[in-house]
């Protein structure tokens, strides 16, 4: 039974792990040498406790939200029970789905940001502008997404420039999500 110490100890365990991300990318951005892989892991990082916290805001069911919480305090992975009454594992793919329909954003960061924590030709970033990858229509979303919340003053991508901002879509991120945290201690998802 998950009791709302259980929720406190969640919510805690989520805004350490963010605070610790933030160290992370102050000492990333303040170094002379651009290191734009470990960063963009690290937005990712808090991007996927964002995910988290959304998804279980969104479960209807009070007891389904604390039972998952539960599982996450006892290092299991989250589950939902089948229709045959068998469980299966959430996936990321659905977590990122639903908290795309809420935010549309999100799809394309989780995406560039596992294209960091798997090893894939975007860490051959030094060489080749990684951005060139995407689709036109992805880049000219990122343009406009940094320009709308970053002030982004560029009408390309380029990943040293991007770089630059990352602390800013970090502190986004990581703003959302305590704000997220805090709808869940409230234990309401009228914040959706």
């Amino acid at each position: 039974m998950t009791t709302d110490k259980d929720i406190s100890t969640f919510c805690s365990l989520v805004r350490s792990r963010s605070k610790e991300n933030k160290r992370a990318i102050s000492t990333l951005s303040m170094s002379d040498n651009v290191t734009i892989g470990p960063s963009f892991s690290i937005l990712r990082q808090e991007l996927d406790s964002m995910v988290r916290v959304i998804y279980l805001l969104s479960l209807d069911s009070i007891p389904e939200r604390k039972r998952m919480i539960n599982q996450t305090l006892n290092g299991e992975e989250w589950t939902v029970k089948t229709q045959n009454g068998k469980e299966r594992k959430i996936t990321d793919r659905e977590m990122v789905e639903l908290v795309t329909r809420l935010h549309g954003w999100t799809l394309s960061v989780y995406k560039f940001g596992c294209s960091f924590i798997h090893l894939s030709n975007f860490h051959n970033y030094l060489c080749e502008n990684p951005v060139n990858l995407l689709s036109v229509e992805k880049r000219k979303a990122i343009i406009s997404h940094m320009k709308q919340y970053h002030s982004y003053p560029f009408d390309t991508l380029e990943m040293q420039e991007v770089w630059r901002y990352i602390p800013q879509i970090f502190d986004k991120i990581s703003s959302n999500l305590d704000y997220y945290v805090d709808g869940l201690l409230k234990n309401s998802h009228s914040s959706l």
